[in-house]
């Protein structure tokens, strides 16, 4: 493993590790306030809401100011989120309406998080500009598999200390460390790797321009290639948003978990998408390359969406899920190292934000949408929702091979693809 890629992975896995504590704990809290799946599914929303507005005006902003200053700003934001969200523990329960006062100030702490919520934009951007064309699938592989490791620990940490007498504060404490360590590694350890020299100009946008997501795609004109890598990824992430955001409700009505167990639960899927992402993903990528990997990641996630509706026996369950979380393993390295790949180096950082920004958009719309369907269908909600990763196949079979140019060596092997159906300069 090369060093360089060192602060790029602690990067991932301590953030991972600070998002997924609160995984098997909130929907507890919801309940412990009186909240229905409903403001269940508001938590998660708001948080993606607004991450869909502040990651592609990070991603931007780091292409014109540099990798490190916005990842400095955006884990700041975060460590400030979590002291908003500890502070709920100690107010009363007074109504404001559609919820209690606690529960506002999760909200709250969720939105703050959302708005610098750019690390994962900008850390691909980070990794972009400092590997090759043929290292790309490999090191966003293996940041998948580290991303797996954040979830075996995350939950387990958070379903523990959860349970515990200090509830959610102790989750709360847990994270500011977390941010507090991040912080550090990234003043610390990590190097600048946009040049001075080849950043934009710095462009002002009106607020109202981040939810126009189209024109922004039309305006960055990243040609055909990425436009249906982005048209596949929104297909992926509204089936992930619409999965992970009610599978935590459908593991406790269907094996009435507790905290704890629902954390150990998302241990177990931890080390499948670490397995998955950091071994399995890479045999794939070797053995049929990165668009038919994806394919039969998207295939897979359907079947597998399926399946984890056929059993309530537990063992059989966890057979089920692995299928759909291969899909799932195989889906996401691979279609971010296909975006990589062929984003012009220039826009790196914005192209990330706006394939993020696809991912904060079904976050925030589908996770009420979802909480309430599933209260009527429960499970056969799953079946709907593999409807979205056949589509994402049928768009993905209409990709085409890039044809790579070799790597800039003055831009820290940053990429240049040509790409048949944009002209070149």
């Amino acid at each position: 493993m090369q060093t360089k890629y060192i602060p790029a992975y602690l990067l991932t896995f301590v953030n991972v590790l600070g998002f997924t504590l609160i995984m098997p704990v909130l929907p507890f809290v919801v309940e412990q306030y009186g909240g229905s799946k409903v403001m269940y599914g508001f938590l998660l929303s708001a948080y993606s809401f607004f991450q869909f507005l502040g990651a592609p005006w990070l991603g931007r902003l780091s292409d014109s100011v540099g990798r490190k200053p916005v990842l400095l700003i955006s884990q700041a934001g975060t460590l400030l989120s979590w002291f908003v969200f500890g502070a709920a523990w100690f107010l009363p329960q007074v109504s404001l309406g559609l919820m209690v006062l606690p529960l506002g100030v999760i909200a709250l702490s969720r939105v703050l998080d959302g708005v610098t919520g750019g690390n994962t934009a900008v850390t691909q951007a980070y990794v972009s500009d400092i590997s090759s064309h043929n290292e790309k699938s490999v090191i966003f592989g293996t940041i998948g598999g580290i991303v797996g490791i954040g979830m075996i620990a995350g939950p387990g940490i958070g379903g523990y200390i959860g349970a515990g007498p200090l509830g959610y504060l102790g989750v709360a404490i847990c994270g500011a460390v977390i941010s507090l360590i991040t912080l550090a590694t990234i003043q610390i350890w990590l190097k600048e790797s946009l040049p001075a020299d080849v950043r934009k100009p710095l462009q002002s946008q009106p607020l109202m321009e981040s939810f126009r997501l189209f024109k922004r795609i039309r305006r960055l004109d990243p040609g055909r290639a990425v436009i249906q890598l982005f048209m596949v990824r929104g297909l992926f992430s509204a089936m992930m948003a619409a999965y992970v955001s009610t599978i935590p409700l459908y593991m406790i009505d269907l094996f009435k978990f507790d905290a704890r167990q629902l954390g150990l639960f998302m241990m177990v899927v931890g080390l499948f998408i670490a397995f998955n992402n950091a071994v399995v993903s890479k045999w794939f990528v070797r053995k049929f390359g990165e668009i038919p990997t994806l394919r039969m990641g998207l295939i897979l996630c359907a079947a597998g969406l399926f399946a984890i509706t056929l059993t309530d026996v537990l063992w059989l369950y966890f057979a089920c899920y692995f299928v759909l979380n291969l899909g799932v393993s195989l889906s996401i390295p691979t279609v971010n190292a296909l975006i990589a790949q062929r984003a012009r180096p220039q826009d790196m950082g914005e192209v990330m934000g706006i394939g993020y920004s696809l991912v904060s958009l079904s976050n925030a719309c589908l996770p009420i949408i979802a909480a309430t369907v599933y209260g009527v269908l429960g499970g056969r909600l799953y079946h709907v929702v593999a409807v979205l990763p056949l589509f994402g196949f049928l768009v993905a079979w209409r990709l085409r091979p890039a044809a790579p140019v070799k790597d800039v060596e003055d831009r820290s092997s940053a990429t240049v693809i040509v790409d048949p159906d944009r002209p070149t300069l």
